[in-house]
Formats: C-alpha cells, sequence, structure tokens
C-alpha cells in the first residue's frame, strides 16, 4: 500500500471517529515501510514489561499481561497500530493511559484511537493469551524465536528494527524447569510447584532480538569476562559434553576477545548466556544474553572431523560477532538484514582465521562460501545482495546463500580494493556513530567513501544491487614460445546489459619444474594482464588460482592431464569449483568425464576441506546429472573406488569423508551388505569413527535401498536413547519408510501446521521422500508442494521455504518434475516474485539437467 492510501485511511477514521473503526479492515497486514516510517516518526524510549505464564504442557496456551510505556507525539487524533498477529479472542482487555477501552484487532493490528492517547508520556496495559507461532514449545521446553517480524505473533508491540527498547520479563514456569532471558535475572521465588523468575531490564534492543527460553534444561555456569555466564542444554551424551563444553567456552571468549580488540569497542551488553537447542531450525540465533546454538553444531565428540570443527567455531564466532554488528547496530529496515549476516560471517573468518595459516584461512573461506554463493548466483532466480523490501510480513524471503556467502565475498573484495586498514576504520566509526541506534548500507558506504579515492558507489551497484556473476576469460598469442599478449575479457552471464565486476584475483602459470604467478586487478570489460608478457610457454595456466575472484572461469584444456602439477591446496579447490561450474554451463567438461576425473582424484587428495568438496560434487553428479542407465553402469566401479580410497587415505578425517559417500552413493547388493553388517554389528571399519548419529544415518541409507524396512527401522529406534533424537527419528522414518501408505500419510500431514513445527526434522524427512530411489513415487508429491510454499513462507520460519523447496527438488532430473514447476509457474503469473525466484534457484539443477542428462 503506498503512502497516500494509509494517509486517507487515517483521515476517513479522523474525520468519522471511533464509531466509524471499521474502515480500517483495509489497512494493510504486517508492517509496511510506510507505516513503519510514521512510527519511527512519532514513538521513542519505549519500554515493554512483560508477564507470562507457562504451563508444562505445550497444548495449554500462555497467558499474559503487558505494559508498553512510550513517548508519542501526537497528530491530530490518528490512530495508533500496535501490531499483534492473533485471533481477536487472545486480547483479553486493553487499558490507554488508565482507561479501559473496547479492544479492535484488524489486519493484525491493535487500533488504538488518538483521543485515547496524548503527547509525551503515554502507558498502555494489555491482558492476552501469547500466540505460539513464534515460541517453538516442544515436549518439556520452548524458546522464543522472534526474528524477523515474529514478535507480533506472541505479543502487541511496534515489531520494526528501529524502534529499538527495553524489556522487562517475568516468567512463571513449573519448579523444575530453568529459564534466560536477555536481562539478568534478578529474583526466583517458588510457589505450589511453579517458579517465577524475574529478569532485570534489557538493554536496548529491537523486537526481533528480545528472547527467552525456558524447560527441563540442564544447567553449566563458566565465567566469561569475569562474569557467571550461563548455558542451558538438553544434550545427554557425556562424552560430547565432556569433549565440547571447555572448547565451546573458549572459542567464545576467542572471539568475543578478538572483536572488542578489532572494533576498540567493549562488550555492548550486561551479561553473556547461551541456549543449546535440539533440533534448532539455525545455526544459531544472536539475542544478547541468550543466544540460541543448534545443539548438534557444538556438541561433538573426540573424533570430529575437521569441517565440524570449522563448523562449530564458525558458527560461535558469527552469533559473537552479531553483538556488534547487528545487536548493538541494527539496521533501519529488513532490506538491510545483509549487513548484520555479511559482518558477522566477515568478521567470523577473520577471528577464527586470526591464528591460522593464511593458507588455511583461504581455504576455509574458498570451500565455504564460493560453492553455496554460486548456487544461487549461477540461477535464473538470483537475487541481488541488497533487495527492495515493501513490508515486514516478507522479511524472511530476504534470507539465503546471498546475504550469507556472496556477500563475505563482495566485502573482501571491498577490503581489498580500499585498503584493510582504511576499511578497519572506516568500519570502526560506524559502529560509533550509530552505537545503540540503527544505521542503512548507504550510511556504511558513505563512511567507507571518506577513506578511499575510489568510486565506491559504480562498485556498489555491480556487486551489492545487481544480482548475477560475470564469466571471465582470456585470449593468448604466442611468439617464439613466449606470451606475446594476455588479454582478460568478462561479461555478465545473463542479460545483455554490460556490466563490469572491479576485482582482484591471481593467475597461476605452471611449468614442469615451478608456478608463477601473477596478480590481477581487473577493472575493464577487456584488459591486457602486462605482466605476462615475455613468459615462457606455460603447460596450462589457471586462472583465480588464489580463489579470490568470483565467477565463472574459462578452463585451460591442458589442466587435466597436468593436474597433479598444483601442489597448492587453495588451488586445487579453485580448480575444482572452475570445472564443477563449467560443467553445469556446458562448457569445457561433461558431466561423465568431470565424474570420472574426480573419483581418480580421490585417493590422491588428502586436504580434508577439499575432498569433502570433491565428494559432495561426485553425489551431485551421480544422481542429478548421470541419465539412470549410466548411473546403474557406473555404480559399482564408484563404489569400489570409493571404498579403495578410504583403504588408501590416512587421516581418519578422510576416512570418515570417504565412508559417508559410499553409504550415500551405493546400489549394489554387495555395497548393501558391507555396509548393512557394518550397521548391525555397531562395527566400524578400521580407522573410521561412527558416533550414535553416523549409525542412524546410515540405517536411513540402508532402508531406502530395503523394500520391506518397518523391522530395521524399528530396529534403529531402539537404539536411540535420546528423548529428543528419538522424536527426531519418528518423524524422519516416515518419509524414509518403504510403505508407501505410510509416505502418503507423512506428505498429507504436512499440509497441517502442527505437524511442520520442528522445520529441522522435516526438511531432512523431506530429502528422504523425494531421494532418487524414490522419485517415481513421490513426483506426484511435486503440484501439492508448490501450492503449500506461501503457506509455508507465512507461517514458518525464515529457511523453511527454501529448505521446503530444497529438500524436495534437488535430486529430480525427471522432465516430469520440470514440467510440474513450469506449470505451476505459468498458471500463477502474479506471483510473490521473490518466492518464485526461490523456486527457480531450487530448481536450477532440474533446469540443466534437461540439457546436460540428453548429451
Amino acid at each position: 500500500m503506498k503512502k497516500t492510501g494509509i494517509l486517507a485511511i487515517f483521515l476517513v477514521v479522523f474525520s468519522s471517529g471511533y464509531a466509524q473503526m471499521k474502515s480500517l479492515s483495509k489497512l494493510e497486514p504486517g508492517v509496511s515501510y510506510e507505516l513503519a516510517q510514521l512510527r519511527k516518526s512519532t514513538l521513542s524510549e519505549i519500554k515493554y514489561e512483560l508477564n507470562l505464564k507457562i504451563p508444562e504442557n505445550k497444548s495449554e496456551r500462555i497467558t499474559g499481561t503487558e505494559v508498553i510505556f512510550f513517548n508519542y507525539k501526537k497528530q491530530n487524533d490518528t490512530p495508533l497500530q500496535i501490531d499483534f498477529k492473533e485471533e481477536p479472542s487472545s486480547l483479553i482487555s486493553v487499558s490507554v493511559n488508565g482507561q479501559i477501552i473496547n479492544p479492535v484487532l484488524e489486519n493484525e493490528h491493535v487500533i488504538i484511537h488518538g483521543k485515547y492517547l496524548k503527547s509525551g508520556a503515554n502507558k498502555i496495559n494489555f491482558s492476552f493469551v501469547a500466540g505460539n507461532g513464534a515460541l517453538n514449545r516442544r515436549d518439556g521446553y520452548l524458546y522464543a524465536l522472534f526474528v524477523p517480524d515474529r514478535a507480533r505473533t506472541m505479543f502487541p508491540c511496534f515489531d520494526q528494527p528501529d524502534l529499538k527498547a527495553n524489556y522487562s520479563l517475568t516468567l512463571t514456569i513449573p519448579e523444575k524447569w530453568s529459564g534466560i532471558a536477555n536481562g539478568k535475572l534478578k529474583e526466583t521465588s517458588s510457589q505450589q510447584g511453579l517458579k517465577t523468575l524475574k529478569f532485570a531490564e534489557s538493554d536496548l534492543l529491537p523486537t526481533y532480538l528480545f528472547s527467552f527460553a525456558a524447560g527441563d534444561f540442564k544447567n553449566f555456569t563458566e565465567k566469561i569476562s569475569e562474569q557467571d555466564s550461563r548455558m542451558l542444554y538438553r544434550e545427554t551424551d557425556s562424552v560430547k559434553i565432556k569433549n565440547s563444553m571447555d572448547s565451546i567456552f573458549s572459542l567464545y571468549r576467542n572471539s568475543l576477545d578478538y572483536y572488542e580488540k578489532w572494533t576498540g569497542i567493549k562488550h555492548p551488553f550486561q551479561k553473556h548466556g547461551m541456549v543449546v537447542i535440539p533440533d534448532f531450525q539455525f545455526g544459531g540465533m544472536e539475542h544478547p544474553g541468550a543466544i540460541l546454538f543448534q545443539n548438534s553444531t557444538l556438541f561433538l565428540d573426540q573424533n570430529a572431523t575437521q569441517n565440524q570443527l570449522n563448523n562449530r567455531s564458525n558458527l560461535i564466532a558469527h552469533e559473537v560477532a552479531h553483538l556488534w554488528f547487528g545487536d548493538m547496530v541494527t539496521m533501519d529496515w529488513f532490506n538491510d538484514v545483509w549487513m548484520k549476516e555479511v559482518f558477522a560471517n566477515f568478521m567470523a573468518d577473520k577471528s577464527t582465521g586470526a591464528s591460522a595459516d593464511k593458507s588455511v584461512y583461504d581455504l576455509k573461506f574458498l570451500t565455504t562460501h564460493f560453492p553455496a554463493a554460486y548456487g544461487v548466483d549461477r540461477t535464473l532466480g538470483a537475487n541481488p545482495i541488497r533487495q527492495v523490501l515493501d513490508n515486514l510480513k516478507n522479511a524472511g524471503m530476504m534470507y539465503g546463500p546471498i546475504i550469507y556467502n556472496k556477500a563475505p565475498i563482495m566485502m573482501r573484495q571491498l577490503e581489498l580494493l580500499i585498503g584493510e586498514e582504511n576499511f578497519k576504520k572506516g568500519v570502526s566509526e560506524y559502529l560509533k556513530k550509530y552505537t545503540y541506534g540503527n544505521a542503512s548500507w548507504p550510511d556504511l558506504i558513505t563512511i567507507l567513501d571518506n577513506h578511499t579515492p575510489e568510486d565506491l558507489q559504480s562498485w556498489n551497484k555491480v556487486w551489492v544491487n545487481d544480482p548475477g556473476r560475470p564469466v571471465i576469460d582470456y585470449t593468448i598469442k604466442y611468439k617464439n614460445n613466449t606470451i606475446d599478449r594476455f588479454t582478460l575479457s568478462q561479461h555478465p552471464e545473463y542479460g545483455k546489459e554490460q556490466k563490469v565486476w572491479p576485482q582482484e584475483f591471481q593467475l597461476s602459470l605452471f611449468y614442469a619444474d615451478k608456478v608463477e604467478k601473477v596478480n590481477v586487478k581487473l577493472t575493464g570489460k577487456q584488459q591486457e594482464v602486462s605482466g605476462l608478457k615475455g613468459k615462457i610457454k606455460p603447460l596450462f595456466i589457471l586462472q583465480n588460482s588464489s580463489g579470490v575472484g568470483y565467477g565463472v572461469f574459462g578452463l585451460d584444456n591442458g589442466m587435466l592431464s597436468h593436474f597433479s602439477l598444483i601442489k597448492d591446496p587453495v588451488s586445487r579447490a579453485s580448480a575444482y569449483i572452475s570445472l564443477y561450474e563449467n560443467m553445469l554451463n556446458g562448457s569445457g567438461v561433461t558431466p561423465l568425464d568431470l565424474f570420472h576425473f574426480f573419483a581418480g582424484q580421490l585417493p590422491k587428495e588428502d586436504t580434508e576441506l577439499n575432498l569433502r568438496l570433491m565428494t559432495s560434487y561426485i553425489s551431485t553428479i551421480y544422481w542429478e546429472f548421470l541419465p539412470e542407465d549410466i548411473r546403474l553402469k557406473e555404480s559399482e566401479n564408484i563404489e569400489n573406488k570409493v571404498w579403495q580410497a578410504l583403504q588408501t587415505q590416512k587421516a581418519k578425517n578422510n576416512k570418515k569423508i570417504l565412508f559417508d559417500s559410499y553409504q550415500g552413493i551405493f546400489q549394489s547388493q554387495k555395497a548393501y551388505d558391507n555396509l548393512y553388517t557394518i550397521w548391525k554389528s555397531q562395527t566400524a571399519p578400521q580407522d573410521v569413527s561412527l558416533n550414535d548419529e553416523d549409525f542412524t544415518s546410515l540405517a536411513l541409507s540402508l532402508s531406502l535401498r530395503n523394500s520391506g524396512n518397518n523391522e530395521l527401522m524399528q530396529q534403529q529406534l531402539t537404539r536411540i536413547k535420546n528423548p529428543d533424537r528419538i522424536s527426531r527419528f519418528k518423524i524422519i522414518m516416515q518419509a524414509a519408510s518403504s510403505d508407501q501408505k505410510i509416505r502418503d500419510d507423512f506428505f498429507n500431514g504436512l499440509i497441517q501446521k502442527q505437524n511442520r513445527t520442528n522445520e529441522s526434522a522435516v526438511g531432512v524427512a523431506l530429502g528422504y521422500l523425494h531421494h532418487p530411489l524414490r522419485q517415481n513415487t513421490s513426483i506426484h508429491y511435486l503440484p501439492k508442494t508448490l501450492d503449500l510454499l506461501q503457506e509455508i513462507q507465512r507461517t514458518g520460519d525464515i529457511f523453511f521455504p527454501d529448505n521446503w523447496l530444497r529438500s524436495t527438488f534437488s535430486s529430480y532430473q525427471n522432465p516430469k518434475a520440470l514440467e510440474a514447476v513450469n506449470q505451476f509457474l505459468m498458471k500463477s503469473p502474479d506471483y510473490n516474485p521473490i518466492l518464485k525466484n526461490k523456486i527457480l534457484q531450487a530448481t536450477d539443477n532440474l533446469r540443466r539437467a534437461q540439457k546436460l542428462v540428453n548429451n
């Protein structure tokens, strides 16, 4: 709704009086940008006092009382809109400045007529029944997750990021439960089997960062910055707990120390606190004083792989970085949500890489961010880093690999462009200027612009405001066996618009006995690299050998036959990524040839992150880009190669990666019998470490190849001891069942919101439901899957729509699956454009498969 429309409504209300408030039925649901601007100009000094009574039984509703204090710039009798996305019956009573009023709740807003308000200090009291949508109520515990605009689903509030407030919270919970919130716990009392927790007033926060958790948690306390800092958790594996606690708190403290020194700003909030959640739908969420973390990422056993250790250190560093980037300085509007995420990821990379060798940092950065960013940016549905947002009800759709993975790549190029010291000075100035306030990306760019002569505005357009990536290639002319001229060129992967991505990367010339490297600063559509003139003709040239450059880099035909000359792990990773991206574009190498090349590299590639990258590519090519008849021909050969590589590799982590790969692609009876024996006896191959979750995963892999798998899965169910993991497995086993009716009932059950509440488990279950070995009987679910997408977006958390689509479509190559997608899009020409892009992103490999599989 445009601003004039909102003003017209306000005028109607004002002129017709309170009796005519039914005209407000045209008010826009959610929080429009116009409404947010209006409230920002009239509201200040907001405080919330909340008192919630939480029953142990999750089916019983939570009741609450609330007081909102605020200063108000009164504009005639214009009504005030307070956000509350619940049924009118949930609003029990309302009083404004001591006067009881008839509550009016329409289109997700409590309407307070201007005649009850005054200029200056105001106070509104509510009695209400809390909404459950964002409270994530599980058996025995709950946690509040209000990002990006879901606080309004629980209690009446001004649910926009630039109206920061202080929160005073009181929780009444079962006596055996524990609780945590943003503020310090200042008082505890017990009476008649109930416990009341009163928390100190929080620091200044937007609604999406207000949070609390309560339940049957274990408590662990350790000092952080000389404060007693508490962790709530439910993990029951004593080995994992013992092996992880010191590491978790050490990583937290190290991150905290790094950011305090880098920013020059001490930790900006009153306390530290963590809650570790089973089946958490995110990796983590950065609520100050009550950071939520995913259990499976934090608690690891002594056999954790380097990838698992990296994920844990990155996750903790990411959430701690948010305390400055997002929590202390918050975006004005959720079109800049990427700002907090890019800084959290970029700074996490810096802090975790600070004590590591540069090549270790470079490899981790490359393998973490580039494949994920390319997975969206190569698609027809690619979105820019900074997107347009009209209403906060659509804010959840802003999230995805572009803001988490392309944005850090962009930020690294920006740092290279203006220099590390200038970048640091600009960011520190930005943080200090907007401390405890709100700011936008243009605010930061304006500050950085003052620290560099570079034209950041034009740079910003192609990197931040436009989607897509460049295709970068070269032409080379030789004279007397030396390079006479080497010219780079770039053009957009899609479209006819002439654009240039200014960036730095490296070229490497490989010879039998040496490697020569040249750094390139590419600034135009075509550019001669004078530093190569006169160099002896190499065996091959590798573009982007340092892995810093972004785009599709053309390949040298001589690379594969001399690949053993690439000794540097970062250069090998960059080559693997370029090979895969060129294969997808139908240039340089076919899927089958690349599949054979990667299979041949398995015993040779001894760098763990590269081996993980390569086995991921092998699995994708095998299931998505090889025709079924070719796949069956290749099956036993690839099984043997993976198993032989498992024996050849020395490092235990590499052996584990290869075992997981073997488990993921096997199809032969011989392999089934091998893996079944391992599962049945619970005896892993030599030097391969398998924990309870690994055996659960193995049982599910076996189940997909077993036409009567009920007994196998029931036996696995009895092996699981942790109650939260039992609940998770019960969801997934329905989707993996060999009984078609059970699978049908599972899918049809997802129509009901209550069956989707454990989004993490549902996403995994959908992957088994639509596994390539089950697709002949699952393809008929696709139209309904697409029909449900808007409901998924409306009721689910921020990552669920993407998870819903990718878990469903990611392994299909059947043309009928693409036909279902195309028909859905054709019959919905006015479909939400952001959701349409997510469909195009999730089905990109399906589209490419039609060309690649048939060639």
